[in-house]
Protein backbone atom coordinates (compact mmCIF):
# COMPACT_ATOMS: atom_id res chain seq x y z
CA UNK A 1 0.00 0.00 0.00
CA UNK A 2 1.86 3.15 -0.73
CA UNK A 3 2.20 6.51 0.96
CA UNK A 4 0.12 9.34 -0.04
CA UNK A 5 1.99 11.14 -2.37
CA UNK A 6 1.20 14.61 -1.08
CA UNK A 7 -0.14 16.57 1.92
CA UNK A 8 -3.85 16.46 2.43
CA UNK A 9 -6.13 18.54 5.16
CA UNK A 10 -9.58 17.21 6.69
CA UNK A 11 -11.53 19.85 8.45
CA UNK A 12 -14.56 20.87 10.51
CA UNK A 13 -14.21 17.63 12.03
CA UNK A 14 -14.93 16.50 15.86
CA UNK A 15 -11.48 14.80 16.21
CA UNK A 16 -11.07 12.49 18.72
CA UNK A 17 -7.96 12.22 20.12
CA UNK A 18 -6.27 10.56 23.65
CA UNK A 19 -8.23 12.64 26.28
CA UNK A 20 -10.52 15.03 24.39
CA UNK A 21 -12.37 15.88 21.32
CA UNK A 22 -11.81 19.20 19.46
CA UNK A 23 -13.48 20.63 16.80
CA UNK A 24 -10.97 21.48 14.43
CA UNK A 25 -8.83 20.33 11.10
CA UNK A 26 -6.04 17.84 11.04
CA UNK A 27 -3.19 17.77 8.35
CA UNK A 28 -1.72 14.69 6.70
CA UNK A 29 2.05 14.67 5.09
CA UNK A 30 3.48 11.21 3.63
CA UNK A 31 1.55 8.91 5.49
CA UNK A 32 1.58 10.99 8.78
CA UNK A 33 -0.66 13.16 11.08
CA UNK A 34 1.27 16.30 10.39
CA UNK A 35 -0.67 18.85 12.67
CA UNK A 36 -3.77 18.85 14.33
CA UNK A 37 -5.32 22.52 14.46
CA UNK A 38 -8.36 23.48 16.84
CA UNK A 39 -9.98 25.56 13.38
CA UNK A 40 -12.52 23.74 11.52
CA UNK A 41 -12.62 26.52 8.65
CA UNK A 42 -9.78 25.45 7.00
CA UNK A 43 -8.83 24.78 3.36
CA UNK A 44 -9.30 21.25 3.26
CA UNK A 45 -11.88 18.14 2.39
CA UNK A 46 -14.82 19.13 4.99
CA UNK A 47 -16.31 16.48 7.30
CA UNK A 48 -19.04 18.70 7.74
CA UNK A 49 -18.47 18.02 11.55
CA UNK A 50 -18.46 13.78 11.52
CA UNK A 51 -16.20 12.37 14.26
CA UNK A 52 -12.45 11.73 12.95
CA UNK A 53 -11.09 8.81 14.61
CA UNK A 54 -8.20 6.65 15.05
CA UNK A 55 -8.66 3.00 12.65
CA UNK A 56 -9.70 0.20 14.78
CA UNK A 57 -6.85 -1.83 15.70
CA UNK A 58 -8.72 -5.56 15.65
CA UNK A 59 -7.00 -8.34 17.79
CA UNK A 60 -9.44 -11.29 17.28
CA UNK A 61 -11.84 -11.61 14.15
CA UNK A 62 -12.87 -15.02 12.92
CA UNK A 63 -14.66 -14.03 10.06
CA UNK A 64 -11.80 -14.31 7.31
CA UNK A 65 -12.63 -17.87 8.10
CA UNK A 66 -16.42 -17.79 7.08
CA UNK A 67 -15.73 -15.89 3.84
CA UNK A 68 -13.69 -19.03 2.59
CA UNK A 69 -16.14 -21.32 3.87
CA UNK A 70 -19.43 -19.62 3.36
CA UNK A 71 -21.35 -22.78 3.70
CA UNK A 72 -20.69 -26.35 4.95
CA UNK A 73 -17.80 -28.00 3.68
CA UNK A 74 -17.97 -25.51 1.13
CA UNK A 75 -15.01 -23.39 0.05
CA UNK A 76 -14.18 -19.97 -1.80
CA UNK A 77 -10.82 -19.01 -3.30
CA UNK A 78 -8.91 -18.09 -0.40
CA UNK A 79 -7.21 -14.75 -2.10
CA UNK A 80 -10.72 -13.35 -3.30
CA UNK A 81 -11.99 -14.19 0.21
CA UNK A 82 -9.16 -12.39 1.52
CA UNK A 83 -10.06 -9.61 -0.46
CA UNK A 84 -14.05 -9.21 0.70
CA UNK A 85 -13.08 -10.19 4.15
CA UNK A 86 -11.01 -6.81 4.35
CA UNK A 87 -13.65 -5.36 2.49
CA UNK A 88 -15.75 -6.03 5.21
CA UNK A 89 -13.11 -5.17 7.81
CA UNK A 90 -12.57 -1.61 6.57
CA UNK A 91 -16.23 -0.95 6.10
CA UNK A 92 -16.81 -1.50 9.52
CA UNK A 93 -13.39 0.99 10.15
CA UNK A 94 -10.47 -1.39 10.92
CA UNK A 95 -7.10 -0.13 9.49
CA UNK A 96 -5.54 -3.05 11.26
CA UNK A 97 -6.74 -6.53 11.51
CA UNK A 98 -5.41 -9.37 13.26
CA UNK A 99 -7.04 -12.09 11.49
CA UNK A 100 -7.44 -15.35 13.70
CA UNK A 101 -6.69 -18.44 12.37
CA UNK A 102 -7.84 -21.40 14.46
CA UNK A 103 -5.09 -24.64 14.51
CA UNK A 104 -5.28 -27.92 16.08
CA UNK A 105 -8.08 -30.52 14.34
CA UNK A 106 -10.50 -31.45 17.05
CA UNK A 107 -12.90 -35.00 17.04
CA UNK A 108 -15.85 -32.96 14.86
CA UNK A 109 -13.60 -30.58 13.13
CA UNK A 110 -15.15 -32.07 9.30
CA UNK A 111 -15.33 -28.57 7.87
CA UNK A 112 -11.18 -28.91 7.65
CA UNK A 113 -11.29 -25.29 8.75
CA UNK A 114 -8.16 -26.03 10.82
CA UNK A 115 -6.24 -28.49 8.35
CA UNK A 116 -6.51 -25.31 5.85
CA UNK A 117 -5.32 -22.52 8.07
CA UNK A 118 -1.71 -22.62 5.93
CA UNK A 119 -3.83 -22.15 2.75
CA UNK A 120 -5.54 -19.33 4.51
CA UNK A 121 -2.72 -17.72 5.94
CA UNK A 122 -0.73 -18.08 2.96
CA UNK A 123 -3.46 -16.02 0.95
CA UNK A 124 -3.42 -13.37 3.29
CA UNK A 125 0.36 -12.99 3.68
CA UNK A 126 -0.15 -12.81 -0.25
CA UNK A 127 -2.79 -10.09 -0.66
CA UNK A 128 -1.01 -8.10 1.50
CA UNK A 129 1.86 -8.12 0.76
CA UNK A 130 0.92 -7.37 -2.75
CA UNK A 131 -1.08 -4.37 -1.70
CA UNK A 132 -4.48 -6.20 -2.53
CA UNK A 133 -6.35 -4.84 0.78
CA UNK A 134 -7.38 -1.83 2.38
CA UNK A 135 -6.66 -3.02 5.87
CA UNK A 136 -3.14 -3.72 7.27
CA UNK A 137 -3.06 -7.53 7.92
CA UNK A 138 -1.14 -9.38 10.49
CA UNK A 139 -2.48 -12.82 11.42
CA UNK A 140 -3.49 -14.48 15.40
CA UNK A 141 -3.09 -18.11 15.57
CA UNK A 142 -5.92 -19.47 17.60
CA UNK A 143 -4.11 -22.42 19.51
CA UNK A 144 -6.75 -25.73 20.43
CA UNK A 145 -3.94 -27.03 22.79
CA UNK A 146 -6.61 -30.46 23.68
CA UNK A 147 -5.34 -31.49 19.81
CA UNK A 148 -2.91 -34.00 18.25
CA UNK A 149 -1.98 -31.84 15.48
CA UNK A 150 -1.76 -27.99 17.13
CA UNK A 151 2.27 -28.08 17.71
CA UNK A 152 2.92 -29.33 14.47
CA UNK A 153 0.95 -27.02 12.07
CA UNK A 154 2.23 -24.19 14.49
CA UNK A 155 5.97 -25.23 13.65
CA UNK A 156 4.50 -25.57 10.34
CA UNK A 157 3.18 -21.66 9.68
CA UNK A 158 3.89 -19.76 13.11
CA UNK A 159 7.90 -18.54 11.81
CA UNK A 160 6.45 -15.66 9.95
CA UNK A 161 7.05 -11.85 10.49
CA UNK A 162 3.05 -11.55 10.05
CA UNK A 163 2.42 -13.81 12.76
CA UNK A 164 1.82 -11.02 15.81
CA UNK A 165 0.31 -13.12 18.20
CA UNK A 166 -1.32 -16.19 19.19
CA UNK A 167 -3.78 -17.21 21.74
CA UNK A 168 -4.44 -20.76 23.79
CA UNK A 169 -7.81 -22.38 23.68
CA UNK A 170 -9.09 -25.10 25.49
CA UNK A 171 -12.79 -25.60 24.63
CA UNK A 172 -13.33 -28.67 26.44
CA UNK A 173 -17.07 -28.55 27.98
CA UNK A 174 -16.52 -27.91 31.91
CA UNK A 175 -14.48 -25.45 31.99
CA UNK A 176 -13.74 -22.08 30.93
CA UNK A 177 -15.93 -20.55 27.78
CA UNK A 178 -18.24 -24.08 28.48
CA UNK A 179 -18.71 -24.29 32.28
CA UNK A 180 -21.85 -24.98 31.74
CA UNK A 181 -22.12 -28.18 29.47
CA UNK A 182 -25.95 -27.53 28.71
CA UNK A 183 -24.48 -24.44 27.06
CA UNK A 184 -21.89 -26.50 25.42
CA UNK A 185 -24.84 -28.99 24.12
CA UNK A 186 -26.87 -26.55 23.07
CA UNK A 187 -24.19 -24.37 20.74
CA UNK A 188 -23.21 -28.43 19.04
CA UNK A 189 -26.35 -29.33 18.93
CA UNK A 190 -27.99 -26.20 18.04
CA UNK A 191 -25.55 -25.99 15.01
CA UNK A 192 -26.08 -28.98 13.80
CA UNK A 193 -22.60 -30.31 14.45
CA UNK A 194 -23.89 -33.04 16.56
CA UNK A 195 -26.30 -35.40 17.28
CA UNK A 196 -28.38 -34.77 20.44
CA UNK A 197 -27.24 -39.36 20.32
CA UNK A 198 -23.23 -38.68 19.95
CA UNK A 199 -23.09 -35.23 22.23
CA UNK A 200 -22.37 -37.13 25.40
CA UNK A 201 -20.01 -39.72 23.33
CA UNK A 202 -17.92 -36.35 22.35
CA UNK A 203 -17.62 -34.88 25.45
CA UNK A 204 -16.12 -38.45 26.96
CA UNK A 205 -14.00 -38.01 23.93
CA UNK A 206 -12.71 -34.32 24.33
CA UNK A 207 -11.71 -34.89 28.35
CA UNK A 208 -9.45 -37.81 27.04
CA UNK A 209 -7.96 -35.36 24.74
CA UNK A 210 -7.41 -32.72 26.86
CA UNK A 211 -6.08 -35.29 29.74
CA UNK A 212 -3.58 -36.34 26.52
CA UNK A 213 -2.26 -32.95 25.38
CA UNK A 214 -3.29 -29.75 26.80
CA UNK A 215 -0.97 -29.43 29.53
CA UNK A 216 2.19 -30.33 27.16
CA UNK A 217 1.06 -28.29 24.55
CA UNK A 218 0.61 -25.22 26.20
CA UNK A 219 4.01 -25.40 27.64
CA UNK A 220 5.65 -25.76 24.30
CA UNK A 221 3.38 -23.21 22.52
CA UNK A 222 4.58 -20.83 24.79
CA UNK A 223 8.09 -21.60 24.06
CA UNK A 224 7.95 -21.20 21.08
CA UNK A 225 6.11 -18.03 20.81
CA UNK A 226 8.55 -17.04 23.35
CA UNK A 227 11.35 -17.56 20.95
CA UNK A 228 9.89 -15.48 18.50
CA UNK A 229 8.27 -12.81 20.33
CA UNK A 230 4.85 -13.18 19.68
CA UNK A 231 2.56 -11.91 21.62
CA UNK A 232 0.48 -14.32 23.82
CA UNK A 233 -2.89 -14.40 24.92
CA UNK A 234 -4.75 -16.78 27.21
CA UNK A 235 -8.26 -17.72 26.00
CA UNK A 236 -11.63 -17.80 28.24
CA UNK A 237 -10.01 -18.07 31.51
CA UNK A 238 -12.04 -18.53 34.63
CA UNK A 239 -10.22 -18.87 37.99
CA UNK A 240 -7.27 -17.74 39.72
CA UNK A 241 -5.55 -20.85 38.75
CA UNK A 242 -5.96 -20.25 35.04
CA UNK A 243 -4.46 -16.77 35.69
CA UNK A 244 -1.22 -17.88 37.34
CA UNK A 245 -0.45 -21.12 34.50
CA UNK A 246 -1.04 -18.42 32.24
CA UNK A 247 0.96 -15.75 33.82
CA UNK A 248 3.82 -18.39 34.59
CA UNK A 249 3.72 -19.00 30.62
CA UNK A 250 4.66 -15.26 30.09
CA UNK A 251 0.94 -14.55 29.08
CA UNK A 252 0.71 -10.83 27.95
CA UNK A 253 -3.46 -11.02 27.12
CA UNK A 254 -6.31 -12.25 28.61
CA UNK A 255 -8.63 -12.65 26.17
CA UNK A 256 -12.49 -13.31 26.90
CA UNK A 257 -12.09 -14.20 30.61
CA UNK A 258 -15.39 -16.01 31.64
CA UNK A 259 -15.99 -14.31 35.73
CA UNK A 260 -15.03 -10.94 37.31
CA UNK A 261 -12.31 -13.07 39.44
CA UNK A 262 -10.25 -13.78 36.84
CA UNK A 263 -10.29 -10.72 35.07
CA UNK A 264 -9.20 -9.24 38.37
CA UNK A 265 -6.45 -11.51 38.92
CA UNK A 266 -5.56 -11.21 35.08
CA UNK A 267 -4.72 -7.23 35.93
CA UNK A 268 -3.38 -8.16 38.60
CA UNK A 269 -1.24 -10.04 36.77
CA UNK A 270 -0.43 -7.47 34.77
CA UNK A 271 -2.43 -8.94 31.45
CA UNK A 272 -4.75 -6.76 29.43
CA UNK A 273 -8.16 -7.62 29.49
CA UNK A 274 -9.98 -8.23 26.45
CA UNK A 275 -13.79 -8.35 26.28
CA UNK A 276 -16.29 -9.13 22.81
CA UNK A 277 -17.86 -6.14 21.60
CA UNK A 278 -20.96 -8.21 20.52
CA UNK A 279 -21.36 -8.72 24.48
CA UNK A 280 -22.09 -5.21 24.93
CA UNK A 281 -24.42 -4.80 21.88
CA UNK A 282 -26.38 -7.70 23.40
CA UNK A 283 -25.73 -6.53 26.74
CA UNK A 284 -24.69 -10.05 28.05
CA UNK A 285 -22.41 -13.05 26.72
CA UNK A 286 -24.09 -15.63 24.43
CA UNK A 287 -22.64 -17.98 26.98
CA UNK A 288 -23.83 -17.16 30.07
CA UNK A 289 -20.31 -15.84 31.34
CA UNK A 290 -19.68 -12.39 32.56
CA UNK A 291 -20.99 -9.08 30.73
CA UNK A 292 -18.12 -6.74 29.27
CA UNK A 293 -20.12 -4.13 30.44
CA UNK A 294 -19.69 -5.34 34.29
CA UNK A 295 -16.07 -5.38 33.76
CA UNK A 296 -15.95 -1.84 32.41
CA UNK A 297 -17.84 -0.63 35.44
CA UNK A 298 -15.15 -2.73 37.44
CA UNK A 299 -12.83 -0.96 35.48
CA UNK A 300 -11.23 -4.10 34.10
CA UNK A 301 -11.64 -3.25 30.53
CA UNK A 302 -8.78 -2.64 28.20
CA UNK A 303 -9.47 -3.90 24.77
CA UNK A 304 -13.09 -4.56 22.96
CA UNK A 305 -12.73 -6.92 19.78
CA UNK A 306 -15.39 -7.33 17.08
CA UNK A 307 -14.89 -11.17 17.72
CA UNK A 308 -17.96 -12.28 15.24
CA UNK A 309 -19.58 -9.17 14.50
CA UNK A 310 -17.06 -6.66 12.82
CA UNK A 311 -19.62 -3.72 12.96
CA UNK A 312 -20.17 -4.76 16.71
CA UNK A 313 -16.67 -2.74 17.72
CA UNK A 314 -18.18 1.10 16.67
CA UNK A 315 -21.62 0.18 17.42
CA UNK A 316 -20.33 -0.95 20.98
CA UNK A 317 -18.43 2.35 21.72
CA UNK A 318 -20.79 4.78 20.82
CA UNK A 319 -23.43 2.60 22.56
CA UNK A 320 -21.12 3.13 25.70
CA UNK A 321 -20.94 6.73 25.41
CA UNK A 322 -24.61 7.45 24.75
CA UNK A 323 -25.24 5.67 27.86
CA UNK A 324 -22.79 7.74 30.06
CA UNK A 325 -20.95 4.65 30.66
CA UNK A 326 -17.34 5.97 29.20
CA UNK A 327 -16.48 9.07 27.11
CA UNK A 328 -15.70 8.61 23.41
CA UNK A 329 -12.31 9.27 23.90
CA UNK A 330 -11.94 6.51 26.24
CA UNK A 331 -13.97 4.09 24.46
CA UNK A 332 -11.22 4.50 20.91
CA UNK A 333 -8.78 3.55 23.68
CA UNK A 334 -10.51 0.45 23.82
CA UNK A 335 -10.56 0.30 20.35
CA UNK A 336 -7.31 1.30 19.03
CA UNK A 337 -4.79 2.65 21.26
CA UNK A 338 -4.59 -0.45 23.81
CA UNK A 339 -4.69 -3.02 21.34
CA UNK A 340 -2.01 -1.61 19.39
CA UNK A 341 0.44 -1.06 22.21
CA UNK A 342 -0.34 -5.04 23.47
CA UNK A 343 0.98 -6.51 20.15
CA UNK A 344 3.69 -3.67 20.28
CA UNK A 345 2.71 -1.54 17.36
CA UNK A 346 3.69 1.83 18.46
CA UNK A 347 3.05 4.15 15.34
CA UNK A 348 -0.55 3.65 15.33
CA UNK A 349 -4.07 3.73 17.26
CA UNK A 350 -3.80 7.37 18.58
CA UNK A 351 -4.31 10.81 16.93
CA UNK A 352 -0.92 12.46 17.34
CA UNK A 353 1.70 14.23 15.66
CA UNK A 354 4.11 11.95 14.17
CA UNK A 355 2.23 9.05 14.10
CA UNK A 356 0.54 6.91 11.28
CA UNK A 357 -2.65 8.71 9.58
CA UNK A 358 -4.63 5.68 9.99
CA UNK A 359 -8.30 7.53 10.43
CA UNK A 360 -11.72 6.67 10.14
CA UNK A 361 -14.71 9.23 9.39
CA UNK A 362 -17.75 8.44 11.59
CA UNK A 363 -20.94 10.06 11.48
CA UNK A 364 -23.13 9.07 14.32
CA UNK A 365 -26.73 8.35 13.15
CA UNK A 366 -29.77 8.08 15.82
CA UNK A 367 -31.15 4.77 15.32
CA UNK A 368 -35.18 4.48 16.40
CA UNK A 369 -36.74 2.53 19.19
CA UNK A 370 -36.23 -1.22 19.06
CA UNK A 371 -37.15 -4.10 21.57
CA UNK A 372 -33.06 -4.63 22.68
CA UNK A 373 -33.20 -0.50 22.70
CA UNK A 374 -36.30 1.15 23.81
CA UNK A 375 -34.69 4.58 24.25
CA UNK A 376 -32.69 3.81 20.21
CA UNK A 377 -29.33 3.93 20.44
CA UNK A 378 -26.49 5.32 18.27
CA UNK A 379 -25.99 4.00 14.79
CA UNK A 380 -22.07 4.80 13.74
CA UNK A 381 -21.54 4.85 10.10
CA UNK A 382 -18.14 4.81 8.58
CA UNK A 383 -18.00 6.92 5.94
CA UNK A 384 -14.22 7.04 4.77
CA UNK A 385 -11.29 5.26 5.87
CA UNK A 386 -7.38 6.42 5.26
CA UNK A 387 -4.43 4.20 5.72
CA UNK A 388 -1.26 5.83 6.23
CA UNK A 389 -2.85 8.88 4.61
CA UNK A 390 -4.39 7.44 1.56
CA UNK A 391 -8.11 6.91 1.32
CA UNK A 392 -8.42 3.38 1.01
CA UNK A 393 -12.83 3.37 1.61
Amino acid sequence: MPLAPSSTTLTNARIVQADEVIHGSLRIEHGVIAEISDDPTRAGTDLNGDFLMPGIVELHTDQVETHFQPRPKRYWDPITAVIAHDAQMAASGMTTVLDALRIGTGPTDGNRMAANAKMLMDAVIHAAESGLLRADHFVHLRCEVSTPDVVEVFDEVGGHERVRMISLMDHTPGQRQYADVEAFRTYMVGKGRLLESEFDAHVDELHRLSGLYADQHRTQLAGRAGVRSITMAAHDDATQAHVDEASALGVRISEFPTTVDAARAARAAGQLVVSGAPNIVRDGSHSGNVAAAELLREGLLDILSSDYVPASTLQAAFLLVARGETTLPQASRLLSANPARAIGLDDRGIIEPGLRADLIRVHAYEGASSEQHPLGSPVPIVRSVWREGERVA
